[in-house]
């Protein structure tokens, strides 16, 4: 079985796969595969691992490092920190795998654990299936085949743990250098919404000391609070912030800081979708090529043609969006949930340089954000989330199969119809597009309830 999603592994901490006993097995079988891929006897494979702001991450944190120490391996400790910054901070450390603790966007209950490889980008699917068929034949073995399958090292080979305390200032210093030196953000009054996730702490500090007036919201992690009604899927208080405070422009990040969606002066919402349509659209330079997937906006797509910008969709997944960038020679990509990559200046998806990015093209052109929004029109569009008791497929259905192609013939033309399974949790994703509101709305309902009646 797979026990890898779109983005990791990832499920409710005290139910399997996220136990401690599975986490614990885990960093051992990773720890093992690097040992194996190490071209370099002479030094011990090392990790980095860091963590968003959720209680159980200390659990967590705690059973990989066993598990990568055990197998031989060495382990640099971040602390909480955005998802980005361990990407960026495992080339930093020259270290040949980063793992992120995190469940991004869900609630404090949920947890996960992401890696990268040792160039900072998503783990290739290569290393992820030999990680996977190890997890594999370890949790499927009786308790006395695991002496055999899973011995520990020679005491005098087994991994180190140190702590990397001046781990938040390097990524600090790293975001600053992706803004122009040419600007700062002494004029601009910032609402920051930090999801009291893993950005809480360096988000207002990046902005402040290029110079922003920040008002940060939503800072005060607790271990439960992480995305509660807050942070890039919550964003109506940061709405109401940035209008209460009469400020230029607010960002909310979502709990592990790769996902962005900002707030225009009047209080409008601006996506993954609108940042994308600024920055290839009125950046420094005119973008070549953009990424979407198949969630974004089909008016991203019309803004783009009509920009002369080449435009195709990869599948839904920072991973995927990654792959079609680097197929195409492009740098610029995305998701309308926010995440943007912006590969001249990070490997991965990153909340706060793309923010960066946004504020240096209203710096540059003398505009408010919703003067750069200009011409990017969004059609109507509806998501329903099918939630339900067991992953099923809803393709499997002759009734489903034929309510979704009488749907798609509705919409010829004028919009468009996406099922999608999610990756991370037992629930069924209905999106419709149409230059009608009122039949995006009717028909991903309908198309959702009958998913829910046929599949429970």
């Amino acid at each position: 079985m797979s026990y890898f999603g779109t983005d990791g592994i990832r499920g409710k901490f005290g139910e399997s796969p996220i136990t401690p006993d599975f986490i614990l097995k885990l960093g051992y079988v990773t720890g093992r595969v690097l040992i194996e891929n190490n071209t370099n006897p002479s030094r011990k494979p090392s990790v980095v691992i860091g963590k968003d702001t959720r209680l159980s991450g200390y659990v967590i944190e705690g059973a990989l490092q066993s598990g990568f120490n055990a197998a031989g391996v060495d382990v640099h400790m971040l602390g909480p920190l955005p998802t980005p910054a361990i990407a960026h901070l495992t080339r930093s450390f020259n270290a040949d795998a980063g793992v992120v603790i995190s469940a991004s966007h869900n609630p404090y209950f949920d947890n996960g654990i992401k890696f990268f490889s040792g160039d900072g980008k998503k783990l290739t699917d290569e290393m992820q299936t030999a990680i996977n068929d190890k997890l594999t034949a370890i949790m499927s073995a009786s308790e006395a085949d695991n002496n055999t399958i899973m011995p520990i090292v020679d005491p005098a080979k087994l991994g180190k743990n140190n702590r990397i305390n001046d781990a938040k200032g390097r990524y600090i210093e790293f975001c600053k250098g992706s803004f122009p030196y040419q600007y700062d953000l002494s004029h601009l009054t910032v609402v920051v919404d930090c999801a009291n996730g893993a950005g809480y702490s360096v988000a207002p500090r990046v902005m402040r000391e290029l110079g922003a007036n920040v008002i940060a919201i939503n800072h005060a992690p607790d271990g439960i609070n992480i995305n509660a009604d807050c942070g890039s899927t919550h964003p109506a208080g940061l709405q109401k912030a940035v209008v209460e405070h009469g400020a230029d422009v607010g960002i909310a990040l979502d709990g592990d800081g790769d996902r962005i969606v900002m707030v225009d002066e009047t209080g409008a919402l601006v996506d993954g979708d609108g940042i994308l349509y600024v920055l290839a659209t009125q950046g420094a330079d005119k973008a070549k090529g953009v990424v979407g997937t198949l969630m974004s906006n089909m008016g991203l797509e019309l803004a783009l043609k009509s920009a002369e910008i080449d435009f195709v969709r990869a599948k839904v997944g920072d991973r995927y969006v990654m792959q079609a960038l680097e197929a195409n020679g492009w740098i610029l990509g995305g998701e309308p949930s926010g995440h943007i990559l912006c590969l001249d200046k990070s490997r991965t998806g990153d909340a706060i340089i793309a923010g960066l990015q946004v504020l240096a093209v209203m710096q540059a052109r003398g505009r408010a954000l919703s003067d750069l929004v200009e011409g990017f029109n969004v059609l109507p569009q509806k998501l329903v989330n099918v939630r339900l008791s067991e992953m099923k497929d809803p393709f499997e259905y002759p009734e489903l199969v034929a309510a979704f192609d009488k749907a798609r013939a509705a919409l010829a033309g004028r919009g468009r119809l996406l099922i999608r399974q999610s990756g991370t949790e037992p629930m069924i994703r209905v999106m419709v597009e149409s230059d009608d509101e009122i039949e995006c709305d009717v028909l991903a309902n309908d198309l959702a309830d009958q998913i829910k009646a046929v599949l429970g």
